[in-house]
């Protein structure tokens, strides 16, 4: 387990996970222990299958598990439901949501942990925070229009600004990035960047390795385990990455940036 001087933000203990049914029942996560500490944007990577998506699910409180998950010192189940919602946001892979929904109506959702029932009218600071969250992920235009209308990376936007408008300490994202295309994938870099400039703890779950690696810390997993956590920019990370991948990759600096390149 890392142990940076850093408040830890979430703290992982011992995780076990049992996925499937009867005979067929596998091993996702085998004993992991993580700290991710505040203000700090953690990237987790690794094949296919490697435990991720399971990690942060039970990150999230979304996945019965073996092992504690603490939540500012406090075990995550202990949080009541509506303080453990304005603490964590949840991004997860194709996320249900229906098409005909409005954007505004689907981004506001993210602010149901700050009102009294989901019946409430929505506050002047509701609509603040939607509005921010829509404008960030260059949303905006579409806010009148339904979710059906989307492509999928426009969708995804929606999702992520769906995310933002929570306004939580801790932002949990799993692919963030798909369907989206280059330049929306840096501006997406870019508001990662100023979240964790405001004191935001982020741990996203990356199949692209060289926007992985402009996070402050990696996590490397492979067959349920961790195999390594630590700075992106050590070269003892970089090593395991290559590893952990059969050295079919190659981490080189390019242009001030790290990237990982695939090894023809």
């Amino acid at each position: 387990m890392t142990t940076l001087n850093h408040m830890p933000a979430l703290l992982a203990n011992k995780l076990n996970v049992m996925l499937g049914q009867g005979t067929e029942k596998i091993l996702a996560l085998d004993d992991v222990s993580l700290m991710f500490v505040d203000g700090r944007w953690t990237s987790i990577v690794g094949p296919n299958g490697a435990g991720k998506s399971t990690l942060l699910k039970c990150l999230a409180g979304l996945l019965p598990h073996q092992g504690s998950v603490q939540l500012s010192g406090r075990d995550l189940m202990d949080w009541p439901n509506r303080s453990r919602a304005r603490k964590l946001s949840w991004l997860g892979q194709n996320e249900p949501s229906s098409d005909d929904l409005r954007i505004w109506d689907v981004v506001m959702l993210g602010r149901l942990p700050h009102q009294s029932s989901w019946i409430a009218v929505p506050s002047d600071a509701d609509s603040v925070a939607v509005e921010r969250a829509l404008r960030s992920t260059h949303a905006w235009e579409w806010r009148e229009r339904s979710l059906g209308q989307l492509s999928g990376g426009e969708r995804q936007r929606v999702l992520l600004a769906r995310a933002l408008a929570v306004e939580a300490d801790i932002l949990l994202m799993d692919e963030p990035l798909a369907n989206l295309d280059p330049p929306h994938q840096a501006d997406w870099l870019a508001l990662i960047g100023e979240l964790v400039r405001q004191g935001k703890t982020v741990i996203s779950v990356l199949h692209e390795i060289s926007m992985a690696l402009h996070a402050d810390e990696m996590v490397i997993m492979s067959q349920g385990r961790v195999v390594h956590q630590g700075l992106c920019t050590e070269a003892v990370t970089h090593r395991a990455l290559e590893a952990v991948f059969d050295q079919r990759i190659a981490v080189r600096a390019f242009e001030g940036q790290l990237v990982a390149l695939p090894k023809i």
